[in-house]
């Protein structure tokens, strides 16, 4: 009787198959470190910009603007990024279906850092005035388009090189970038925010932002090893590439796009809400030092950093959705909690706060969106189709998270509002998550 290929990794009966596994798991653990370090890097671009937006451009950038409304200008210019993410989504899924995943990993990692490290040279609005915000937003912009390629690229060629079984462990990897970009960059600019106030904003600041240069390049060098997926490779030698993968995707899997383009509500708008709003509301209506909110984040991504891969592997065990299920019933429960924790303005309370919404409820949802998304598609279209509904989400679900709960909390001077939003985005998630497919026992390579 023939041997399944599920089975392939679980019982080897020849020297043959064990050195087929053995190469298999040796290329599938390089392209997990490979995309772990690169969208950590990106991930680390992206959430500084998201730091910086609550703590410091108001100051440098929008200083010409009252404190609320400079606040509110500068989450928008983090929510703007977004916008872009879906087109760069399309273009390197695209190019990725077509020709090569690994070479879009290549030029999206120049660009998201390229557009850092140009950030930390800025001048500010006292020495160029409107052309500082101008500038600032056109590179944000560039970090939509390169992020919105990313990460479909980065999830695609590690759960493709994935042994059957363990796609949704190693597919954490990409996703663990987030916390780990976070928690590294929430560091740096810690570090940095130990400067006096005048040496922070007039200098201090530009540090973080000018040591990404020397991440992109560690990064590039780690993805020079990668090779695109076995699978994916006969494919483009067969020319059995879709032309035009978007069309495909729009004509055969409106209904999953759709579904997956919401199913991301309760853990994005609580993740943005938890993390990027909260840094402006903890730190001028609380009244909390910078460094308060930024230890307690730091605390967080590294809980969310070691609980991503548990929920991960539970995931390949029991299914995705019974795990995102639960991640995203946990978010709407936390709601009224985490601002409870935070009000107390008792370090191991907001420490508490910050915990459980990132080590337990990103975790659990966050930590398994590789493989949700990626394994929804067929291989011609998957690096389009997964971009796509991925990027799409943070649109509806990311974009708007920080601005409403600002507006929110203006408009009824109290967060209990916020909180029924979270709650109200947990039901959407578990909706559309009870409507996908269950994917864990899939097979992806056709």
């Amino acid at each position: 009787m023939s041997q399944k290929p599920a089975d392939l990794e679980l019982s080897p009966h020849s020297e043959a198959t064990r050195t087929s596994t053995a190469e298999q798991l040796s290329q599938v653990r390089r392209a997990a470190r490979a995309s772990f370090i690169g969208t950590t890097i990106e991930w680390y671009d992206y959430f500084l910009y998201g730091t910086a937006s609550a703590l410091i451009f108001p100051r440098v950038f929008f200083s010409n603007l009252s404190p609320g409304v400079a606040t509110f200008a500068s989450l928008a210019s983090f929510s703007v990024s977004w916008l872009l993410r879906p087109i760069g989504g399309v273009v390197f899924g695209h190019f990725g279906d077509r020709f090569s995943r690994k070479k879009m990993l290549m030029i999206t990692l120049i660009m998201m850092g390229g557009s850092t490290f140009l950030i930390g040279v800025l001048p500010s609005y006292a020495a160029a005035g409107i052309f500082a915000p101008i500038l600032l937003i056109l590179l944000r912009m560039v970090q939509g388009l390169a992020l919105g390629g990313e990460w479909g690229g980065a999830a695609l060629i590690v759960v493709e090189h994935a042994p059957p079984r363990r796609r949704g462990l190693y597919g954490a990897a990409v996703q663990m970038g987030v916390p780990a970009g976070l928690l590294l960059s929430t560091a740096v600019v810690a570090l940095a925010s130990t400067l006096p106030d005048e040496a922070f904003f007039s200098w201090g600041w530009r540090v973080p932002f000018l040591l990404s240069i020397a991440l992109v390049v560690v990064g590039y060098w780690l993805r020079t090893v990668l090779e695109d997926p076995k699978a994916f490779r006969q494919q483009v030698e067969e020319t059995r590439a879709a032309q035009l993968p978007i069309a495909e995707v729009l004509a055969t899997a409106k209904r999953k796009t759709i579904l997956l383009a919401l199913v991301q509500f309760a853990c994005n708008t609580g993740y943005y809400i938890f993390t990027v709003y909260t840094g402006s509301y903890a730190t001028e209506q609380l009244g909390m030092p910078r460094s308060f909110l930024l230890e307690a984040l730091m605390i967080a991504a590294a809980v969310d950093l070691v609980m991503q891969p548990v929920f991960a592997a539970l995931s390949d065990r029991i299914g995705r959705k019974p795990v995102y299920i639960f991640g995203s019933l946990f978010i709407g429960a936390w709601a009224f909690p985490f601002f409870a924790l935070l009000s107390s303005e008792t370090q191991p309370l907001v420490w508490l706060a910050m915990i459980g919404a990132l080590g337990i409820g990103h975790a659990a949802t966050g930590g398994i969106n590789g493989p949700l998304y990626t394994e929804q598609y067929p291989l011609r279209m998957r690096y389009t189709g997964a971009s796509l509904a991925f990027q799409l989400s943070g649109i509806v679900t990311s974009t708007p998270a920080p601005l409403v709960a600002a507006w929110l909390v203006t408009a009824t001077g109290n967060t209990d509002s916020i909180s029924v939003y979270v709650i109200a985005s947990a039901v959407i998630s578990v909706v559309c998550a009870l409507l996908l497919e269950e994917t864990y026992r899939k097979r992806i390579d056709e």
